[in-house]
């Protein structure tokens, strides 16, 4: 019998756990674009390494229970994003490899989801592949991305020892209290 060939932008995930089927493959980073919206000004996502990943199903029974969908998913990504403290590219690597539990509806995964440590997900007519893997690679993303050490130094505003200092504005509060002496401190 001829192995089945599955895609992974309209996987069927219940056939491919009931297969055991298993895909990889490489994507371009400009192909995920939200992720590479994510890029530094200055860096070109079409220079970055593509994005590999690979996909396993599973059919998992549990006693006294339904067969249950399972799909493990890893991804490896490498992005340029904005230092914040330098505002130079930072290159990330992107790492992810996690479990995902299909069960039939949105109410049920939403439900499942609160009482389980697993993801649970609604079993999708056709699942794109590529999209679940660049949310998953989004969620890795450093909320400040930061050098260890940025490769220039950080500006700031040093004030030259030679210069006088600027000339210091009047405190609004003086001529207020000058006013109130002039009147006796009468109201």
């Amino acid at each position: 019998m001829k192995p089945r060939s599955f895609d992974p932008l309209k996987l069927d995930v219940g056939f491919f756990a009931r297969e055991g089927g298993t895909l990889a493959g490489e994507w371009p980073a400009t192909s995920l674009t939200r992720l590479a919206e994510a890029a530094a000004p200055e860096s070109d996502p079409a220079q970055w390494p593509p994005v590999s990943w690979s996909t396993q199903g599973e059919l998992r029974t549990p006693k006294g229970g339904e067969p249950q969908a399972w799909l493990e998913l890893t991804a490896e990504a490498q992005v340029a994003v904005t230092c914040q403290r330098c505002l130079q590219p930072v290159r990330e690597d992107l790492a992810v490899s996690r479990w995902f539990r299909f069960v039939k509806d949105e109410d049920m995964a939403a439900e499942m989801d609160m009482d389980s440590d697993d993801d649970v997900l609604a079993l999708p007519r056709h699942l794109d592949l590529r999209e679940l893997i660049e949310d998953e690679l989004l969620l890795t993303l450093p909320v400040v991305p930061r050098h260890d050490v940025c490769p220039e130094p950080l500006p700031h505003a040093n004030v030259d020892e030679d210069e006088a200092p600027a000339e210091e504005r009047p405190n609004p509060f003086a001529a207020l209290a000058a006013l109130k002496k002039g009147s006796g401190g009468k109201a």
